[in-house]
């Protein structure tokens, strides 16, 4: 049996990188054989162990010079025989890991000799080594003091991981280097194996194993040599990860289990909320998702949520809810007492499930600027019968003013009213309270004070009832059921009355504001109620003084604060009830009042914390830790502030105390840098700030890369391959430094180190390779924190050289300027060219997860970019290159990671832009996102600007500026801009011929300033007929120059001149008195400010100057019109609210003597009232305006000092304008449309205050408008409009709709007839039209008959009238209401159907009486009554009345009644007179009287007996009727 052990170290000398492949080798009887391989590190030599012969072929020197760099070999364990069962696997394995033993024995050999070769290597060095001495050694350098080449470097780290510190030390002599931990020498004795101490190749490295969190802390590296002493320092960070004890941001706090819970359900967490940032009065969820097997509706897993410490229960201030797989906790009110860690805690079947997250609550936005924040945690302490001690946390105040008290308020369960407690602030953060109401439960919160005002309330504590805690009554519980109180009075067999005095009086609150008093009540105190006295004595006077006189204290505590600075006090305190007072105590040792900021032990605020350090933590955040104070007194927490570095405003990181020393501070900006301090709290406040944490840069903590990823080969000449790869995903936090690459051949299991130095670049040419040879590479990165993972093995690629005319494949694609839309991709151009130069390429892009990709670009572009537009946002897209030459088209590139197409946030373009001071054109930029290793790149048409004379370039945190240093034609094109070490972050800018030329105007005049002006030379008349010329600046100086130039003659302020300037408002003018023809000219103005000019011209010649100086002269004869009475605004008018125009003017001026007369076309007008100039105004109503208004008016007003009129004429756009006021407030008066039926048909009309028909006003049915016609009559009066429709039809029906037009707008009222309003509207038409036939055509008497006749007996009387009616009426005669039959003295005659006649023969004087006749046809008719008188002969002829024409009395047929109308409403405005209601119904008002239609009278077919027959009138007689 034969066992080989391969020892093959391979290392890189120069950065220190081992790795090393051990094999061993046992070849069993049956010939098989089996090669196991490991890893180890730290080895620096190769041994080989062949049986037992072959240590035998090599010198004993030689064997301890490989012992000496070799570890100890790898032990080959005894060979033990496998049972049958396990030979299959043991066959398997075999198969495996076998080859070829005839390979085998040539690779030994070659490591045979490879191994013998240097061992011969190291004996000649050691020859080489021993002769030294014997030469000469001369000083080859100066000596100097130790120097750190490389410095230590901090670092944050994970529990139970290593970490390495290392620096390199210059010096001559070579320095000691000695390593300390917080000042403390680190022995690695006194813990062995946690630290390791090494020095190789002058790198010195401390190891720390398995950090603890109490690792951290300040290391140092103290360099010394006999020249002098060095040091470097670091920090170190050790973190817990989350669910590994401590939680890495905060120390453990959620409490451990008591006990076993046991669960059947398997809980996982899954989503789990995160930090959270919330404000006072918000409402905040915490949310976890998580996956419960099995899920059963009514069987949810029990959750518990902790704040801190706290188990938190179900509140009004906490909802808690789990079910359907999400655990939930709901602040619905949130204030800061509700900040802290919160922990979610599932039981499951395997124990527990656990996750925490901070929520930070900060201030709401105070009721007053700068008004502190509201205190917190706000809880109350020993309760008593009529007093409790408040107790809370101050806020934390960053720029607000100091906090100089607090005021408590408390209030009663069941009551909304609070009651301020204290009448002044209180300085410290606790508060006695006392006159409370025994069995009263209260609440009670705290407001904070400064200088600015007062805070909102903090939340209200939890209720809380005053009751007496102490009680001499015992009770006794008897098997559960039965309560036994029995007094202290009734076990010593005493019965109390005068009770005994307290017993241990003292004081247990102590400070500047008010000492509480304590005591023990008496025991026993007897049956009734005892109340308490309090006595005072100051300094040693002996002289007691009562304290409460006013107050029974029921509670053996009070507080006292009428105590005086600086003086001793002592106390005692007599007990009370209603049979007397005890004793009084014993007195109290000398109290005093304490400064809470003086050196008494425990009083007063802490001092401040010590030093304190931050370190990185996440991209986001920071994790920062201090020392405690020296003296905590009484600490309640800390407060955390941080400040931008050079902003010098801070802010607070945490607004609830913090108890520990450690904390990480959340929010943060990255690429923005910080510093930190801290402040300690208690109850008396705000410790002083600590001092300021080192800046530190926000990025996530440093870590080792991760590994490359897609090698590709470029090119391979048969002898070389050229290769290139991907940077890792994860940089670890810091840049890049290297690349370390190993090859194997595809058959080999051995990698070997490709270069002894490792390369900087992405690409590297591996030479001396045989050609037809498959080789595997593998690539690791290193950065600060060390190497990372070394990459998959790539695909074998053969070693034949290119011989294609194509060329080979692109490489290195990145993405910049990712926006939501596009993409800027670059790469860069083939290693191999193929058989003749590139000519171009083309871009190939596919969707992630498609393989189908399409061109981008239809022809090659030139240039090793292109801008891709049009793509989805959120979509993610991949792309591939594809070189181009004469022969063909080439490989394409390995394909791109996924990019998605979506902007940064908070992505910013380029800006350009001209310095306002130096006049320089700038291209600006400010980057989203930076970390501390990043930097800037500028580049034109994407290539990098590295030294140019035309421009130049300037960095500082997120921003950089490209100037040019002399832009001209030359620098058009795009400049871009890159952000190495972030994602992506970048811009460009395309500066073109236009925009460069508004660049260049603009720094022009910023390099040859020029007095910028707001308005150019300008004039203005002013009063008298004065001219003023004006120029404003922008800005002038007080030592600003200029003058007046007026047709090439300088001006200066003399007689007729006035010039001067205002500094403030950057006017300059100047004043011309006596403006005349001679100013006819060209005006200039040069101005000289500093540097800067300005000039301003204005021409005033021809039809220019004229204006001015026609302008100027009414001005000057304004001026002196205005010496006498005189209009200070002329006649205008204007209409009130009934439509009245008045003409107003208004005087000034004016005197007892003044007169004033209107005028209408040189007529004058008389006026109701006189006109009274001394009021200031006067006016003309002109009521019903209309067009017969229009004329000239003229006011006249005058007396001895002059005269003064105005003329205003009325007509054309006057009389328009005015017509448009009255229609505007006629049109907004105007009522709802009213129907009303006549006789013609039916009328529509809409009243209003005043209407007349040069308003314009229009109808519309439907949509048509109308014209007046025959069937569409259109009119008014003075109150309303209508229009008429005559003989309607179906036509008619529809909306009709009448606009009053204003000039502005239109005023529109409509009404819709059709349905059954028509139809009642048609009804009543046609009752109407036939009414008025019927009155048409009826029987009356035209004329004809008298009222009285006197007649002589004997003689013949003739009655004898004109009738008409259509038909022709019947005729008949009564006398006193009988009817008259003809007969030889009455003879009744009919004529033509026109003339009626009554002849009475031999008149008789019983004919007197009273006679009638009846005119009737069947549309109705009427009767006329006669009175008859006769006399007799010779009698004396009575007097007859003044006689008139009969009065008929109309008795038409009766018209069949109309169906009775509904009730309408009447709109408010306008009031139209009471009328009756009309026969149709209508949503309008009633007509007026003036057009209403008349009643129909009843049928009277005789007339009634009570009526009679007016006398006529003397100068009248019976009518002859006409002959025909």
């Amino acid at each position: 049996m034969l066992y080989i052990v391969l020892r093959v170290s391979l290392h890189g000398a120069a950065e220190g990188r081992h790795s090393l492949s051990e094999c061993i080798i046992f070849v069993p009887s049956a010939g098989a054989f089996q090669l196991l391989s490991g890893c180890s590190s730290n080895t620096q030599s190769s041994s080989f162990l062949l049986g037992k012969s072959s240590s035998q072929v090599v010198k004993k020197e030689q064997v301890r010079a490989t012992e000496a760099m070799a570890e100890q070999a790898y032990t080959v364990p005894t060979f033990r025989e496998r049972a049958p069962e396990g030979m299959q696997e043991y066959q398997r394995m075999a198969a495996h890991f076998g080859r070829d033993l005839v390979q085998l024995q040539h690779e030994l050999h070659r490591m045979k000799v490879a191994t013998k070769e240097q061992v011969d290597n190291i004996e000649i060095t050691r020859e080489v080594k021993g002769m030294m001495p014997l030469r000469k050694d001369f000083p080859a350098e100066v000596p100097t003091a130790p120097d750190f080449l490389v410095s230590l470097r901090s670092h944050t780290v994970w529990e139970k991981t290593p970490v390495k510190l290392f620096c390199t030390v210059s010096g001559k002599p070579n320095p000691i280097v000695k390593w300390y931990r917080n000042n403390v020498a680190i022995e690695p004795l006194s813990a062995p194996g946690k630290y390791k101490i090494e020095n190789k190749y002058g790198v010195h490295s401390l190891i720390i194993s398995r950090c603890a969190v109490t690792d951290s802390g300040i290391y140092s590296a103290v360099a010394t040599n006999p020249h002098g002493k060095a040091t470097s320092k670091a920090t170190v960070c050790v973190r817990r990860p989350p669910g590994a004890g401590e939680l890495s941001h905060l120390p453990g706090q959620v409490p451990l289990l008591s006990g076993i819970h046991l669960s059947k359900l398997e809980v996982t967490l899954m989503e789990s909320f995160g930090v959270t940032f919330g404000t006072e009065g918000e409402s905040v969820s915490l949310v976890a998702n998580m996956v419960v097997v099995p899920d059963l509706p009514n069987l949810p897993p029990e959750t518990m949520w902790y704040r801190d410490d706290t188990l938190l229960m179900p509140s009004r201030w906490a909802e808690m809810s789990v079910g359907g797989g999400v655990a939930k906790l709901t602040l619905p009110h949130l204030n800061k007492d509700d900040e802290g860690l919160y922990t979610l805690r599932i039981w499951t079947k395997d124990g527990t499930a656990e996750h925490s997250a901070y929520l930070f609550v900060k201030d709401a936005t105070p009721t007053v600027a700068g008004a502190p924040g509201a205190p917190m945690d706000v809880a109350v302490f020993d309760v008593n019968a009529d007093y409790v001690l408040v107790s809370w946390k101050p806020p934390n105040t960053t720029h607000e003013a100091p906090i100089t008290g607090y005021f408590v308020d408390r209030r009663k369960s069941g009551t909304k009213d609070w009651v301020q407690c204290n009448d002044s602030p209180v300085k410290v953060c606790k508060l006695p309270v006392h006159g409370l109401t025994e069995g009263a439960s209260y609440h009670f919160r705290v407001r904070a004070v400064n200088k600015d005002g007062i805070s909102l309330p903090s939340r209200m504590s939890s209720g809380v009832t005053a009751a007496d805690v102490e009680s001499d009554v015992e009770v006794i519980k008897i098997e559960g059921k039965y309560d036994i109180a029995i007094r202290q009075e009734e076990l010593q067999g005493v019965y109390v009355t005068i009770p005994d005095p307290p017993t241990n009086v003292h004081a247990t609150e102590i400070n500047k504001t008010y000492v509480v008093l304590s005591w023990t009540p008496p025991s026993p105190r007897g049956r009734v109620p005892v109340w308490y006295l309090i006595e005072k004595c100051v300094g040693d006077s002996h002289i007691w003084q009562r304290v409460n006189t006013a107050v029974q204290l029921r509670s053996p505590r009070y507080p006292l604060y009428d105590m005086e600075d600086k003086k001793s006090y002592h106390f005692r305190v007599i007990t009370v009830n209603k049979y007397g007072s005890s004793e009084p105590s014993e007195p109290t040792a000398a109290i005093q009042k304490v400064d809470p900021y003086g050196v008494v032990s425990n009083i007063g605020v802490p001092s401040a914390p010590g030093q304190v350090i931050a370190s990185r933590n996440t991209k986001t955040s920071a994790f920062v830790q201090w020392e405690p104070p020296k003296h905590a007194n009484n600490l309640m927490g800390y407060y955390v502030d941080a400040s931008l570095v050079g902003s010098k405003k801070w802010f607070p990181c945490n607004h609830r105390p913090y108890k520990h020393t450690r904390f990480v501070v959340h929010g943060l900006v990255p690429g923005d840098t910080y510093v930190f301090r801290v402040q300690a709290v208690n109850a008396y406040g705000l410790s002083e700030e600590s001092q300021e944490s080192a800046p530190l840069f926000i990025d996530a903590a440093l870590s080792t890369p991760s590994a490359p990823y897609d090698i590709s080969l470029l090119n391979c000449n048969g002898s070389s391959m050229t290769l290139a790869w991907k940077r890792p995903k994860n940089t670890g936090g810091s840049k890049i430094t290297s690349y370390y690459l190993d090859k194997r051949e595809a058959e080999s299991v051995d990698w070997k180190e490709v270069s002894p130095s490792p390369t900087a670049h992405r690409t590297f040419t591996v030479e001396n390779l045989t050609t037809g040879v498959f080789y595997e590479f593998k690539i690791q990165a290193a950065n600060l924190a060390g190497v990372g993972l070394p990459s998959e093995p790539s695909k074998a690629f053969a070693c034949e050289a290119w011989t294609m005319a194509e060329p080979g494949p692109a490489y290195d694609i990145s993405f910049w300027e990712v926006r939501d839309t596009s993409i800027l991709v670059q790469w860069k151009p083939p290693v191999y060219a193929g058989a003749v130069p590139i000519t171009g390429y083309f871009l190939d892009m596919a969707k992630k997860g498609s393989s189908e990709f399409v061109a981008v670009n239809a022809e090659p572009v030139g240039h090793c970019y292109l801008k891709v537009s049009g793509l989805e946002t959120g979509t993610s897209y991949v792309f591939r290159v594809r070189a181009v030459n004469a022969k063909g088209v080439g490989k394409a590139s390995v394909v791109s990671d996924p990019v998605c197409a979506k902007a940064l946030p908070g992505t910013k373009e380029i800006v350009c832009g001209v310095d306002d001071e130096t006049g320089d054109i700038f291209l600006n930029f400010e980057a989203c996102d930076v970390s501390e290793t990043s930097k800037f790149t500028w580049s034109k048409s994407y290539k990098e600007i590295t030294e140019s004379s035309r421009v130049s370039i300037t960095s500082s945190g997120r921003h950089s500026k490209l100037t040019f240093v002399n832009a001209e034609k030359d620098d058009l094109g795009i400049y871009s801009v890159a952000v190495t070490d972030t994602d992506g972050v970048s811009s460009s800018y395309s500066v073109n011929d236009e925009e460069l030329k508004k660049m260049l105007e603009l720094s022009y005049n910023i390099k040859h300033p020029i007095v910028p002006l707001k308005t150019e030379l300008n004039y203005e008349i002013l009063e008298k007929g004065h001219v003023r010329f004006w120029v404003q600046a922008m800005k002038l100086s007080s030592s600003v120059n200029y003058r007046f130039i007026v047709n090439d003659k300088a001006i200066t302020s003399a007689e007729g001149y006035k010039i001067s300037h205002d500094v403030s408002t950057g006017i300059i003018q100047m004043t011309v008195e006596h403006f005349t023809k001679a100013n006819e000219g060209t005006y200039t103005i040069q101005i000289h400010d500093g540097k800067a000019k300005s000039q301003s011209s204005l021409v005033l010649v021809g039809d220019a100057f004229k204006v001015a100086l026609k302008e100027a002269e009414f001005q000057r004869k304004e001026h002196i019109r205005k010496q006498g009475p005189h209009f200070s605004e002329y006649l205008s008018f204007h209409v009130t609210d009934d439509c009245t125009v008045m003409l107003v003017c208004k005087l000034a001026n004016v005197k007892k003597e003044t007169t004033f007369t209107w005028f209408k076309d040189d007529e004058g007008i008389t006026v109701d009232v006189p006109p009274n100039p001394m009021s200031g105004s006067c006016s003309l109503p002109i009521p019903m305006f209309s067009r017969k208004d229009q004329g000239i008016y003229k006011a006249v007003l005058g007396d001895d000092r002059g005269k003064d009129t105005s003329v205003y004429e009325i007509s054309g756009k006057v009389f328009e304008d005015i017509i448009n006021a009255i229609a505007s407030i006629a049109g907004s008066s105007a009522s709802d449309l009213v129907l009303q039926c006549t006789p013609e048909g039916i009328r529509l009309q809409c009243y209003m205050k005043y209407y007349t028909e040069e308003m314009k006003t229009s109808w519309f049915h439907r949509e048509s408008k109308i014209s007046s016609s025959e069937k569409m009559r259109i009119g008014g009066t003075s109150e309303m409009a209508w229009m008429q429709i005559c003989e309607p039809t179906d036509k008619e029906k529809g909306q009709y709709t009448i606009e009053i037009h204003d000039g502005k707008k239109s005023h529109s009222r409509t009404f819709d007839l059709s349905g059954q309003a028509y139809t009642d509207a048609y009804a009543e038409f046609q009752r109407l039209k036939a009414a008025a036939f019927a009155e048409k055509n009826r029987g009356r008497v035209v004329g004809g008959l008298p009222d009285v006749v006197t007649i002589m007996e004997k003689k013949s009387l003739s009655l004898t009238c004109t009738v008409w009616g259509d038909p022709s009426p019947e005729v008949t005669w009564f006398k006193n209401e009988q009817e008259v039959v003809s007969d030889d003295r009455y003879k009744i005659t009919f004529e033509g159907g026109k003339f009626a006649s009554l002849t009475i023969n031999n008149v008789q004087v019983e004919d007197s009486g009273k006679y009638s006749i009846n005119v009737r046809n069947k549309y109705g008719g009427e009767f006329v009554e006669i009175t008859v008188s006769v006399y007799k002969q010779g009698g004396d002829i009575p007097e007859p009345k003044l006689g008139q024409m009969a009065k008929p009395v109309v008795t038409p047929k009766p018209v069949t009644p109309a169906p009775q109308s509904a009730k309408t409403p009447t709109p408010q405005t306008p009031q139209p007179p009471q009328t009756p209601t009309p026969s149709v119904k209508s949503p309008t008002p009633t007509p007026p009287p003036s057009v209403k239609s008349p009643p129909p009278a009843p049928k009277s077919p005789t007339p009634p007996r009570s009526m009679r027959s007016p006398t006529p009138p003397r100068s009248m007689r019976s009518p002859t009727p006409t002959k025909k």
